[in-house]
């Protein structure tokens, strides 16, 4: 039986309640956001990981600490998508200074801002690094846990699926909620979603 690719978002923080695209900045978690990374952990009772990555922002390595999960390593291949100018902006305030009603984050280049901005390519390189660290333990029955953003886990979902990465725009996960990556015999599968 092969293994799983658990993926946790971290909790709310103030900007993810707010709408506003959080690449780099380190917000913290909000209560709510502390009891949700509690829930998570309690929904992975009974998961033994044989890996577990973490990005090295605040809210993703608390989200890890309130579930009960000890990365084995810290990666910025699991940073959250640099928004460059688009970072603290929500999608209505960037459509109406664009004047385009139908902006949107997946379909259009990311200027720079405070800093570089990245394109999907980009994400769809640190991801793919991501799954070429998790395949053997899935493949030899082990599971990983991922604690992550939502954006660069929506690309990794895309990826996983062997879709381009601006298909992870189909794949909405809310904070702290539990999805899970898989096969079904050969074939790379979603196992469960935003549960």
């Amino acid at each position: 039986m092969m293994g799983r690719v658990w993926l946790i978002r971290h909790g709310e923080t103030q900007w993810s309640r707010d709408l506003l695209h959080t690449g780099r900045t380190d917000i913290p978690l909000t209560v709510l956001g502390e009891d949700q990374a509690r829930t998570a952990g309690q929904k992975l009772a009974g998961i033994t990981p044989s890996l577990v990555l973490c990005s090295p922002l605040a809210r993703c390595r608390h989200t890890a600490q309130l579930a009960g999960l000890q990365p084995d390593a810290y990666t910025d291949d699991l940073l959250e998508w640099d928004y460059g100018a688009w970072e603290g902006r929500t999608t209505k305030e960037i459509r109406a200074e664009l004047g385009d009603p139908s902006w949107s984050i997946w379909q259009n280049p990311i200027p720079p801002g405070q800093t570089p901005g990245e394109q999907l390519v980009d994400l769809a390189d640190r991801v793919t690094r991501i799954i070429n660290r998790c395949l053997p333990e899935v493949l030899a029955g082990r599971d990983c846990v991922l604690i992550a953003h939502g954006h660069i886990l929506r690309v990794l979902t895309a990826t996983w699926l062997a879709l381009p990465p601006v298909e992870g725009r189909l794949f909405a996960l809310d904070p702290a909620r539990l999805s899970a990556l898989g096969f079904e015999h050969e074939q790379h599968v979603i196992r469960q979603w935003n549960s």
